[in-house]
């Protein structure tokens, strides 16, 4: 086996564009302050506490606060320990040995051992677990021998150059075996991790609360400081409504509030009592997917013309006030392996669109304006869950508009997010909406490789929702996985972007961000880096 040589790296604050204040304001405070509540307000609620169970951004923004990784990754993207004290990779890349740590214990006691990395593995592979993003990373998983208590043999089915970084990710967060035992429902309402907090209760659409691990002692090589954390107790108040949550963050009724609206980003910049913290996310991009495999977008030419007929730069200015940039190709630029050759391969052009809706037979217009072909109207059917952040909602508005100038008839049509979930699993929709956040550049196998198109997670909800299928794609996928060198396999993944590019399957938006707004009395809030969420073990308040 190749020996991994694992090294403490020293935690950087994450920061983007226009978050030196936060910085400055939290170094000026002095030292960190033990006890107190922090009140956080989010503008989403989990669909579980477990993240291991669907897997949305909600989810592992509270799994942050309790959950540990087997492994950490550092600003840079470089991998250290955590959990796992160190590895070792067999020459053919599917067995890693790890070494695990003695002295961790979850919150209800249980000891941390091999035996806890096989029980999460396990529950993120087991497809009763519905797991579309944890289950979805670690489909090569194939299982893992308990070597001794402390050493865990993790054996793939075929080589996966993502696995440690995909391990640092909160999605994969560690769990106590002992609460995975229960019924997955009754797991999802309490979960059990060995962070630096722990979850009191779930007051479902009103607060999660946390309170403090008085025995944590192990926290990864990023953080600022060790032993416990330096807050009592966490409130994390659902607030879904974007006035209210802003409106309570600068009367100091809340500590730090996330998706800091766009309409109040220059007010809070100018507020003396505020701060913003703010980083964009890696992955795929917030956007709207194709569906390939019914009409109309079955025809290249259709969805080209659709996607040509959205104004995006246009609509992120109106909505968003320009505070967002626009993300044109099938990657974020925070991603690893980020080529911007594809930014532009999307740009609104109505001409262009008008051509391509002749050539492929959408000649007449009706009495509504919309491009008629033997005398069917040319709808476009969205499905758009009710929990839909404003400003997104806003936006599609915008892009509907643009696409009736085509002649696209393009329906948002408002349904829950169980509904939404349904109509993907069964592949009823033309466009469906989403964004995958993720440190590693593999996100495009798993959103447009034939290997996802069967039903998966939620709902039997399906990671590849465009239906692309393409076998040239497919073996450039697989060729990544196993390529250890950087440079070889960041060529393999340019060659994928310019595929998905051409094919036309996805509208890109602007990357999905972490915006966090933060009231004078919070110090020391930081966004982790394997996924840029929120992190409170290092943070403090002063009241």
């Amino acid at each position: 086996m190749t020996r991994v040589a694992v090294a403490a790296v020293a935690g950087v604050l994450l920061l983007l564009g226009g978050c030196h204040k936060a910085a400055t304001r939290q170094a000026a405070s002095g030292r960190p302050v033990r006890g107190g509540t922090l009140v956080f307000a989010a503008d989403r609620e989990p669909i579980c506490l477990d993240p291991h169970v669907g897997g949305n951004m909600p989810q592992v923004f509270v799994a942050a606060q309790y959950l540990d990784s087997l492994v950490s990754m550092d600003e840079h993207g470089a991998i250290g320990p955590w959990l796992a004290t160190g590895w070792e990779v067999s020459p053919d890349g599917l067995t890693y040995l790890f070494h695990l740590r003695h002295d961790v214990v979850f919150t209800d006691g249980t000891p941390f051992t091999a035996d806890a990395v096989k029980a999460n593995l396990d529950h993120m592979a087991n497809p009763a677990t519905q797991s579309s993003t944890a289950g979805g990373y670690i489909r090569q998983y194939a299982g893992t021998t308990i070597v001794d208590r402390y050493t865990a043999a993790v054996h793939l089915s075929a080589p996966y150059a993502a696995f440690l970084d995909v391990l640092a990710q909160g999605f994969l967060g560690i769990e106590s075996p002992a609460a995975l035992r229960r019924p997955r429902d009754e797991n999802c309402q309490s979960p059990v991790g060995s962070g630096p907090f722990r979850i009191v209760r779930w007051d479902r659409q009103n607060e999660v609360v946390l309170e403090r691990n008085p025995a944590y002692h192990w926290g990864p090589p990023t953080a600022r400081h060790t032993g416990p954390a330096w807050l009592d107790r966490i409130e994390w108040k659902i607030v879904p409504e974007a006035s209210v949550r802003f409106g309570s963050l600068q009367a100091g009724e809340v500590d730090v509030i996330d998706d800091l609206p766009p309409e109040d980003e220059t007010p809070a910049r100018s507020n003396p009592d505020l701060s913003l913290l703010a980083s964009d996310r890696p992955g795929n991009p917030t956007n709207g997917t194709l569906n390939t495999r019914r009409a109309p977008f079955d025809d290249i030419r259709v969805r080209e013309a659709f996607i040509r007929s959205a104004d995006i730069e246009g609509a992120l200015g109106s909505v968003f006030f320009h505070h967002y940039r626009r993300a044109g190709g099938p990657l974020s630029p925070t991603t690893p392996d980020y080529s911007a050759d594809f930014e532009h391969s999307k740009d609104y052009d109505p001409h262009r669109a008008a051509l391509l809706l002749d050539q492929a037979g959408w000649t007449g217009r009706d009495a509504d304006g919309y491009r008629t072909r033997n005398g069917r109207r040319l709808v476009v059917h969205v499905p758009v869950a009710a929990t839909m952040w404003e400003a997104d909602r806003n936006l599609w508005e915008q892009v509907q508009a643009t696409e009736r100038a085509s002649g696209f008839d393009m329906r948002l049509e408002p349904a829950s997010e169980a509904a939404v979930y349904a109509r993907e699993g069964a592949w009823n929709y033309d466009l469906i909406l989403g964004y995958w956040n993720t440190n590693t550049p593999d996100v495009l196998r798993i959103i447009f490789s034939s290997q996802f198109l069967g039903a998966a997670g939620v709902a039997g909800s399906h990671q590849n929702a465009s239906g692309f299928s393409d076998p040239a794609f497919d073996a450039l996928a697989q060729q990544a996985l196993g390529t250890p060198d950087p440079a070889q396999r960041a060529a393999i993944y340019h060659r994928m972007q310019a595929i998905v590019a051409s094919q036309q399957l996805q509208i890109t938006t602007y990357p999905q961000t972490t915006r966090l707004g933060i009231y004078r009395t919070a110090h020391g809030v930081r966004l982790e880096p394997s996924l840029r969420v929120t992190s409170l073990y290092d943070a403090w308040v002063t009241k």
